[in-house]
């Protein structure tokens, strides 16, 4: 109210800042914006490079799927979408079955969700371009959140071009920077757990010549070799590059160190890997021996970690979190890129209700309920993470022995409560009955 004319006031928007252009944080930038609400994403990388960044991801109905339609994004998406890339095979070490192929993966989209897949760096690509010109400061690499009296006075110090640059006068921040989040930091002591997993990353180009068997084995799906705590994955990308994830239970948080060879070097890496008669994959079929060997250029080590199934921060006005910031997991549950749209689906609708109310503390309240929302929702989908990651990792025998306690766990984590005690009887019985028939 102006008390000089005794009329209503509109008020300012608020200032937000969003730390991190991956999807979660360029999502919500793109939410705000349709919505009229300006805000600034700070990237430390220095350009948007498109470069590979891994491999596929397969976005649900009801979260990622969702937050790309709110943003007027679907279609874009369409573009690069695949809805043959579900095919999905999974074997033991021999090459030997232990699930069902979709033979025809079209016949999938008749099923209750769709799950297409597209590129990491696609998906990219689709979100960045979809901001306005100098929504994204890139460069700014973040070195530490200093909160302040009020969140106007809370302090970004950021290092640009080796200089040191301090950002103020923001109502809110956001922290969408990834697992080692500064922002995090600045709420919270805790940091990433390492999860007991080394992964290694390479890729085959132009495979159809290059290794057609495996090629045609992989069928422009995924491709997903299990045994006694190690895992060889291939997965076809958009451009038909065919990338290969090594991954193995290891104690040693710093494997790169001691492994006895340098793993950013491919040729090192695939004679370890294959090396007779301890090497890891020396006694695997010879397909996952020909995705090792067929590899080229890049090979990438790394370690995975997690922040705590129930993670929470205590709330501070005019910081919060979203994606890997607020919920780290491995990636042996699926969902990682969909939480982290649907938590910018959910925090923009919270800030843009607060805009519109005009409550000087709507804001803050929006978040409040926004971070209650999401710490139930994330703690599900952490549980569940874990508890795949134990199977799949850690589990010992042949993979038939295991994979009916996944599936039950998918759908535990898709049906209502009262259908739970059903879910492990039916998964059960249904690998029973047709591994009968197989025989």
């Amino acid at each position: 109210m102006d008390k000089t004319t005794g009329k209503t006031t509109e008020q300012s928007p608020p200032k937000i800042a969003i730390i991190g252009a991956g999807p979660a944080g360029c999502m919500l930038a793109r939410l705000l914006h349709l919505a009229g609400i300006p805000v600034t994403v700070f990237e430390g990388e220095a350009s948007p490079n498109y470069r590979s960044q891994g491999g596929t991801l397969d976005l649900h109905t009801h979260t990622g799927i969702a937050a790309l339609k709110q943003a007027g994004l679907f279609d874009k998406f369409l573009e690069k979408a695949r809805y043959d890339g579900d095919f999905l095979q999974i074997t033991d070490k021999n090459l030997k079955e232990s699930s069902d192929p979709e033979k025809d993966p079209s016949t999938r989209r008749r099923l209750a969700e769709q799950r297409p897949e597209i590129d990491r760096a696609d998906l990219r690509r689709i979100l960045t371009e979809s901001l306005p010109d100098g929504t994204i400061k890139w460069g700014y690499h973040l070195k530490q959140l200093n909160l302040g009296s009020d969140s106007r006075s809370n302090a970004l110090v950021f290092e640009k071009n080796s200089e040191i640059e301090t950002e103020r006068g923001f109502n809110l921040v956001i922290g969408a920077d990834g697992a080692w989040s500064k922002v995090r930091g600045a709420l919270s002591d805790q940091r990433p757990e390492y999860a007991g997993v080394g992964m290694i990353e390479m890729s085959i180009p132009e495979p159809a010549t290059r290794a057609p068997e495996l090629y045609a084995t992989v069928n422009r799906g995924n491709l997903f070799g299990q045994g006694e705590g190690k895992r060889l994955v291939v997965q076809q990308m958009g451009d038909g590059t065919l990338t290969v994830h090594i991954g193995f239970a290891t104690a040693d948080e710093h494997w790169t160190d001691s492994c006895g060879y340098d793993a950013t070097d491919l040729a090192q890496t695939q004679a370890a890997l294959l090396r007779q008669p301890d090497g890891l994959f020396a006694d695997w079929h010879s397909m996952f021996h020909q995705a090792v060997l067929r590899a080229e250029t890049k090979c990438i080590p790394r370690t995975l970690h997690k922040l705590p199934v129930g993670f929470r921060w205590g709330h501070r006005r005019g910081v919060t979190l979203v994606g890997d910031a607020a919920h780290l997991m491995t990636p042996f549950a699926g969902e990682g890129v969909n939480v982290a749209l649907e938590d910018a689906l959910r925090l923009a609708r919270g800030i843009i209700g607060a805009v519109e109310g005009g409550a000087d503390d709507g804001l803050d309240r929006g978040v409040v309920a926004f971070e209650e929302e999401m710490w139930a929702r994330a703690e599900k989908v952490a549980r569940l993470t874990d508890q795949l990651t134990n199977i799949w990792m850690f589990s010992k025998g042949d993979p038939r022995s295991f994979i009916p306690k996944a599936m039950a766990l998918h759908l535990k984590f898709r049906i209502p409560g009262f259908l739970h005690p059903l879910a492990s009887p039916f998964t059960h019985s249904y690998f029973f009955l047709k591994n009968s028939f197989q025989r």
